[in-house]
Order: structure tokens, then sequence, then C-alpha cells
């Protein structure tokens, strides 16, 4: 019997939990979107094979989209959100199109190049507020149930997260996700039993874009705004970080990884004040001023020490001890 599912189902229901234990649900809320983004992205790197340094721009492309159709046309939440959702799966069948082309760090440099143009341009478009970024987006009202009450939008957060993580689950565990894995890892060989591999790895692009576009227009309607942070270039770079650190190619690892970001990210100065008062060095407390060097350290320690991220570390070390040969 397979128990990872049974692992999945015990981790939603602790998540599930998490409000009634003291935790913030905005914090909770703001790691289930940036973790389905995380997971959105794994499935691209992890499981096809393709790396991105552009998918910030599905982030904020359907971030945008949501807030606009909340704020300015009154759509309902839901149909904001897939709004959000369909725009990021268009901007990924354009960019695709144009980057399948290529392999490597040319498919790369392409989806970089492609996610600035966008960028710039939502910059400049009126309908974003700019540098000020769209702000005062409502939230609305699902089933007469008002989404202004956080934990009422909590678990509609957990609902569209259990819903993302389901879909990439079953996806990678389709023969469509045996294809994507065999282009992984020998796409000539993929190609020679006849599989059109340029047409796989597009359908795998747009499903990733749009998985984070669901992410990104989750956001907007739990914070309340869209910025130009949700489509700059270092988002998705933090992106990347998150799926290293939790571990490339896992199911929960994208998760753990946007966890420790996260939470880094929020109570880092918290850390810094507490490393100061217990061993007086005052310098901690300017770590929170300091996230990007904590995240880069955090980075350089995982490509030396931990190459499979931390998932990935335990769960070989778990398989270890499995063999055998190891048993006591």
């Amino acid at each position: 019997m397979n128990k990872k599912p049974l692992g999945y189902a015990a981790l939603f229901v602790a998540i599930a939990l998490l409000p009634f234990l003291g935790v913030y649900p905005i914090f909770a809320m703001k790691v289930m979107c940036y973790a389905l983004f995380a997971c959105a992205f794994n499935l691209l790197i992890g499981f096809t094979g393709l790396l991105s340094f552009g998918h910030a721009a599905f982030l904020g492309a359907a971030a945008y989209a949501a807030g606009h159709a909340l704020k300015v046309w009154g759509f309902p939440p839901l149909l904001g959100i897939a709004f959000g959702t369909l725009m990021a799966a268009l901007a990924g069948l354009v960019f695709g199109l144009l980057a399948i082309r290529r392999s490597g760090i040319y498919f790369s440099m392409i989806t970089l190049a492609l996610a600035q143009m966008l960028f710039f341009y939502f910059l400049q478009a009126p309908f974003t507020g700019g540098e000020d970024g769209l702000q005062s987006v409502p939230r609305g009202s699902v089933l007469g149930i008002n989404l202004e009450n956080d934990t009422a939008l909590y678990y509609l957060v957990l609902a569209i997260f259990v819903f993302g993580f389901w879909l990439i689950y079953r996806t990678v565990h389709s023969p469509f996700g045996q294809v994507l894995t065999s282009i992984r890892e020998n796409e000539a060989r993929a190609t020679s039993l006849g599989y059109d591999a340029a047409r796989f790895k597009l359908m795998a692009f747009v499903l990733s874009a749009g998985l984070a576009g669901l992410a990104g227009a989750t956001k907007t309607l739990v914070l309340g705004f869209a910025t130009l942070t949700d489509a700059i270039w270092t988002t998705s770079g933090l992106v990347i970080l998150m799926t290293l650190v939790g571990g490339m190619g896992t199911m929960v690892g994208p998760i753990v990884g946007a966890l420790v970001i996260i939470a880094l990210e929020n109570k880092i100065g918290d850390l810094g004040q507490w490393l100061a008062g217990v061993t007086g060095i005052q310098w901690f407390t300017g770590l929170g001023e300091s996230v990007s060097l904590v995240t880069g350290l955090i980075f350089i320690l995982c490509v030396l020490a931990f190459r499979r991220g931390l998932v990935g570390e335990a769960g070989a070390l778990v398989e270890r001890f499995r063999k055998p040969g190891n048993a006591r």
C-alpha cells in the first residue's frame, strides 16, 4: 500500500489545525501561496528538467489580473482567481512557444528576457498603479461567507492549495508525468520512442504557469494588493531558492522550502534581537535588514552540504537506515 497519500492527508489536516494553535492566519496563507508557487515551479524543473528564470511573470500577471477583476470589474472571488489563473496560463503559452525552441541556458535566458519585458509593461501600464501597485483589493464573499474574516479566508486558501497540490500529484503520477520524467532523463531517447518532446514540454510549461498564476491570484486576495515585487526577477530567484532548499523533484520539498524562506523573511528580525540578547553581540540586531544575505548563505549551504534539499536528504537518510546492512 502506498503510504504517501496518507502522509499528504495528514499534512493537510495539520495545516488545517494551525489557526487553532495560535498561528497567525495571514502568515500561514502567505506561506501556502508561495508553497503552491514553488510546487508549480518544481513541476517544471524537478519533473521536466526545464529551468525558468522568469516564473515570477506568471505570479505577477495573475496577481494584477485577479486584482483588477476583483476591484474594478467587481468579479466574485473565485471568478477573479480563475481569471488571473487563465491570464497566467495564456502568458505561459506565449512564453513557452517562444522559449521551448531552445534548451539549457538559452531556454532560461529567454524566459528571463520575456519576464523582464512583462515587468516593464506592468511598471508603465495604467491599471497596475505603477510603483504604488494595485491597492485595496476587496475580498468579497463566497456562498454568503464573508472573506474579510481571516479564518474563513484561510480555509478557502487551504482548499485552493490542496487542489493545486493534488493536480500536481496526479500529473506527476500519470502517464503524461512519466513522459515528462523520461524527457528530463533522456530527451533523445524519448523522441526516438515517438514522443513529441517539444509538445510535452510546452504542455508542462503552460500547466506550471497556470498553477503559479493560481498562487499569485490567491495571494492578491489574501493580502489585498498586487505590486511589482510579484513580477520582478528577484521573485523568480526566490522560488528557485525555495525549491532547492526544500528538495527539487520531491512533492513536499517546495512546501518546506517556502516555509523556511518566508519564515526567515518575517521572523529574522526577531531572531536577530534574540541572538543579540543571548550573545551580547549587537551586530545581530541588524539581521532584519540583511534578509538577502541570510538567504544567500542558506543557498550556499544547501549547494555545498544538502544538494538534494532538506526533504531529499532526509529521504535519503531514511532509505539508508532501511537497508538490511544498516539495521540495528
